[in-house]
């Protein structure tokens, strides 16, 4: 995402920013900062019904630049597509005020977006974030056997499904050579699958896992296939190559891939790789009874309000989803929460729900907590009329937190 023009104001977050989405990721990105009742000014093409005098209809396609109040947003991930509908807030001679419109967001075409509420600390670090070129760490990974391919690309923010292979192969019989030769033919359907997909002048890390023997075998097959010399690129992708072993081959299995060590030694700088090793290290807690974990609203927010999570290894987990809340109020609780473990001196890690550690996270509610020090207890502390995951359905817009108020003072340093 490319920065054009901001005007964002440090007293009260007011004014707006200009971007341009130069590839895919940059929809996902997009996806978070736009929220309901902000206003979106985007190009579109609007049909234009005209009538003559004779009393002829006639359509034509106009193109124009519309501000919306934003209601809906709609975002594809397969095809990285954002459609963010809403009301017309400024009227021109294409449309009238208060009609509906539904912009489509497109790559190398600007967007302005102006925040209802001000651009508060998560909106300006997201905001930060579209717009790092350097934090964008991407990773292929085909998690497989016999039969089944998963392709999958790995961002910092998603795990998107990109492809998926699956044949029937006949079962090992002595003395016949059918099952072999279906499981060549299995490996070239796959090779042939990954290779639409990657791009081999410029290559990003290539993970293989299965049970069994099913990705160190493929990896011996791309060898193969490299030392053809029918491909001259293929050579730089069989260095990039890892195996690690899976479960199974379905996506659910992941996560413990991603965590395996001979992953994250190879992606140990990367944004998900961090957030992996924190939700293992945060269910491991969890699995030793240790009162340094913690999960659900009220007990991260107790936990906050202790400075448990603070300096000397507190970390506070939370899903962007929060984030998304149409309410004013609900969406300033976890704003609020964030600025205090940051004032603390903890680590915050807002993880992406559609990527594997934020589904994790979404198990125990859409927060969780590393302590600095453990508190017995805790959940009994914070009372039965207080609940825990179930918060976030019986509570939605957060009223019945005591002293959970949005924070009003400036932003002293949003450079973007």
């Amino acid at each position: 995402m490319r920065l054009i023009k901001q005007t964002i104001q440090k007293k009260d977050g007011s004014g707006s920013a200009t971007l341009l989405p130069e590839e895919p990721e940059d929809m996902w990105h997009a996806y978070n900062l736009i929220r309901a009742n902000d206003l979106l000014r985007a190009s579109a093409i609007r049909k234009i019904v005209k009538e003559s005098a004779a009393g002829s209809r006639s359509v034509d396609r106009v193109h124009t630049n519309l501000t919306i109040r934003v209601t809906k947003l709609d975002f594809d991930t397969q095809a990285s597509q954002l459609h963010v509908s809403g009301r017309v807030a400024e009227e021109n001679k294409h449309v009238t005020l208060g009609s509906y419109h539904t912009l489509d967001l497109e790559l190398q075409r600007n967007f302005t977006l102006e925040k209802a509420e001000g651009w508060d600390s998560v909106a300006l670090d997201t905001l930060k974030e579209s717009i790092n070129q350097t934090a964008k760490a991407q990773l292929w990974a085909v998690i497989m056997q016999e039969g089944l391919a998963n392709i999958c690309l790995i961002t910092e923010h998603q795990t998107i499904l990109r492809h998926k292979v699956e044949v029937s192969l006949p079962k090992k019989r002595a003395g016949s050579s059918d099952h072999d030769k279906a499981l060549q033919k299995f490996y070239q359907t796959t090779f042939d699958s990954l290779l639409r997909q990657i791009d081999l002048a410029d290559p990003k890390p290539l993970l293989l896992a299965s049970p069994g023997f099913t990705a160190s075998s493929f990896q011996q097959y791309i060898k193969t296939q490299a030392a053809s010399g029918a491909n001259k690129q293929l050579h730089q992708l069989v260095p990039k190559i890892t195996v690690a072993h899976s479960a199974s081959a379905h996506l659910h299995s992941l996560s413990e891939v991603l965590s395996s060590s001979a992953v994250t030694s190879k992606l140990s700088d990367t944004k998900f790789a961090r957030e992996t090793q924190l939700m293992d290290r945060f269910f491991d807690l969890m699995r030793n009874d240790d009162a340094r974990a913690w999960y659900g609203p009220k007990e991260c927010e107790a936990a906050v309000e202790r400075g448990a999570v603070g300096k000397g290894g507190g970390v506070l987990l939370i899903s962007n989803a929060l984030f998304r809340s149409q309410d004013i109020n609900t969406r300033k609780r976890w704003v609020q929460l964030v600025d205090e473990v940051k004032d603390q001196g903890g680590e915050v890690r807002v993880l992406s729900s559609m990527h594997e550690s934020g589904k994790r996270l979404e198990g125990l509610g859409e927060i969780a907590a590393i302590l600095t020090y453990p508190i017995e207890n805790l959940d009994e502390e914070v009372g039965d009329e207080h609940g825990g995951i179930d918060d976030l359905e019986n509570d939605p817009d957060g009223s019945a937190v005591n002293g959970i108020e949005g924070r009003s003072e400036a932003h002293e340093d949003i450079e973007i």
